[in-house]
């Protein structure tokens, strides 16, 4: 009887294991589904390159978090390090002023974005050596940060925004609008830029050393420790690419807004993390892939442009998102044993 009850009772569990593993991706079809029925807008090709193009921002820092996150930790800068890189971005394509020459340099673009990708790398080398080094918690070390970067940009600004980041033809520097508002086979730049970015993390995690120390390290840093993988290493490097995507979406921002402005990606860092936990990674490491990432950031990205379509107040949309999130968190702990194990 046993044996019976076994028998019959695994279909029914084979299904609940699908839906929650797949629960991202069939959120993501009934967000589709809904919304189609409630607006005649929604469900068209150009609407979906739109809030693709939307995504885009989303999904970059959410790639970056996935990494810091299997690797046990959190980084709470990304957002500021967005508007600090756009900031500087600006700053450059502006101008840089040199008082005791009297000229004013203009930087080609490609100068501007490895200055900013550089920028970028830099954060995230301060947030990884603060932690995997000085031992300083993940969580103040990455606050503390958000709040530097955000004063930095604001510092530079004095609160005011770069406007006409187009450049102009007589400096050198046109272009910049070009990952913005482009587009390759129809294509926004942005999108192609996001999904070349989480293939190559893809790749990463799967068929790279790096990948399976992360793994390793994440799901158990000591044990990974005594097995010979350079924990510190990884832990630094995780939070350098964190970084790294941020100012990338910052680009891709600013280049969409043709203006950079000093709160550019405030409160972005959650929403990172809402795409990775959605997506199915777990909190305390070790556990989560960029598939399922990417497919929590457009959960996200289509539900929030949802209700703008259908014309829910913006108040209620900050409601639905932290229901999301929360019942994310919920199905987690229920995958991976969070909840009802003590017995």
């Amino acid at each position: 009887m046993t044996t019976n009850q076994k028998t019959t009772g695994a279909p029914g569990l084979n299904i609940g294991r699908l839906l929650l593993e797949g629960r991202a991706f069939f959120a993501l079809i009934a967000i589709i589904a809904t919304f189609s029925v409630l607006s005649p807008n929604y469900f068209s090709a150009s609407n979906f390159l739109i809030m693709s193009s939307h995504v885009a921002i989303f999904g970059l820092l959410a790639v970056g978090m996935l990494l810091v996150i299997l690797n046990g930790g959190i980084d709470l800068s990304v957002g500021s390090t967005l508007g600090l890189s756009g900031v500087v971005a600006g700053f450059l394509m502006q101008g840089v002023e040199i008082p005791a020459m009297g000229v004013i340099l203009y930087p080609p673009v490609w100068a501007v974005v490895v200055l900013t990708l550089a920028l970028g790398a830099f954060v995230g080398a301060v947030n990884g050596v603060l932690i995997a080094f000085f031992r300083v918690p993940a969580f103040v070390a990455t606050l503390g940060t958000l709040y530097v970067a955000r004063g930095v940009a604001l510092l530079m600004t004095n609160g005011l925004t770069y406007n006409n980041l187009g450049g102009a033809e007589s400096f050198g520097n046109t272009g910049f609008d070009w990952l913005g508002f482009n587009r390759i086979a129809g294509v926004p730049i942005g999108v192609i830029v996001l999904a070349l970015v989480a293939i190559a993390a893809g790749v990463m995690l799967a068929r790279s050393a790096f990948g399976r120390w992360l793994y390793a390290s994440g799901g158990n840093a000591r044990a990974a420790e005594l097995s010979g993988v350079p924990t510190r290493y990884v832990q630094v490097m995780v939070y350098v690419l964190s970084g790294v995507c941020a100012a990338v979406a910052g680009l891709v921002l600013s280049s969409q807004l043709t203006s950079a402005g000093p709160t550019a990606g405030t409160t972005y860092e959650l929403t990172a993390i809402a795409a990775v936990v959605i997506g199915g990674a777990a909190l305390t490491g070790g556990r989560g892939n960029v598939r399922g990432t990417m497919l929590g950031a457009f959960v996200i990205g289509f539900l929030s442009d949802g209700l703008v379509i259908i014309g829910v107040s913006a108040y209620w949309q900050t409601v639905f998102t932290g229901a999301v999130i929360v019942l994310a968190v919920l199905l987690n702990s229920l995958q991976y044993g969070g909840v009802g194990r003590r017995s």
